[in-house]
């Protein structure tokens, strides 16, 4: 079964939506229905990881894991070259999807960091795939600020994988907080991002800028290596 096309963003955020930036408006509303996928190429001033001797032996763990599957970013440093493509396009499932997979180009090579995010069926938030098996689900919660920008928070999330499906729990998981401004000044996107234990304090983290360039849904489809090798339909 197929769904009307739809700007997720949009249809979360309802009037809120119109508080931000216009060039945020156009950035997030990447979609079927606008027919455009965005590309944003930058750098990324900092990428870090919580450094207190309570938190590495925790991360480090669930980095190399999650680096198998393109979850998180194993790696740390600073003005890493950036690219996130944000493609629209129909899972096997009839969902509008929208990737946001991003590239960090570490001196050892790429890392990417994979996610797509679908509509929740309740409608009132966004259900945010992690990694190229869709193992990890979250839900996200996004938001106007005053001077325009966008913040967006996570919710719960949920760990699948065959006949398992189970909550997260609070002392391994990590609460998230994704924020992003347009700069007048610049001419740039500001992105910064920002993963916290709620026993262990900050994870992981990301912060830097990037500009972007329209292409058309329809020319462009989806290059090969964007989507899950796997899709997951529980929400």
């Amino acid at each position: 079964m197929t769904t009307a096309p739809t700007a997720l963003f949009r249809t979360v955020m309802g009037d809120d939506f119109e508080r931000l930036h216009p060039r945020l408006q156009r950035r997030f509303s990447v979609g079927l229905d606008s027919g455009e996928a965005c590309t944003g190429r930058g750098v990324m001033d900092r990428v870090w990881h919580g450094g207190s001797l309570v938190v590495t032996p925790f991360l480090k763990p669930f980095l190399t894991l999650g680096a198998t599957r393109n979850i998180l970013v194993p790696r740390t440093g600073r003005a890493i070259p950036f690219t996130i493509e944000n493609v629209p396009y129909r899972d096997s499932f009839g969902r509008e999807t929208v990737t946001f997979v991003r590239t960090f180009a570490f001196p050892d090579g790429p890392r990417r960091f994979d996610a797509t995010m679908v509509l929740d069926p309740r409608g009132d938030r966004i259900l945010d795939y992690l990694g190229t098996h869709q193992h990890l689900a979250s839900e996200l919660r996004p938001t106007a600020e005053a001077d325009g920008s966008l913040l967006i928070r996570s919710g719960i999330h949920r760990f699948r994988e065959g006949p398992v499906d189970v909550r997260v729990p609070e002392l391994i998981g990590g609460d998230a907080e994704v924020r992003e401004a347009y700069d007048e000044t610049t001419g740039r996107f500001r992105i910064r991002v920002r993963v916290t234990n709620r026993r262990f304090g900050p994870l992981f983290g990301y912060e830097g800028s990037f500009t972007v360039a329209y292409h058309d849904v329809g020319s462009c489809g989806v290059r090969a290596g964007l989507r899950p090798v796997r899709e997951e339909i529980r929400a």
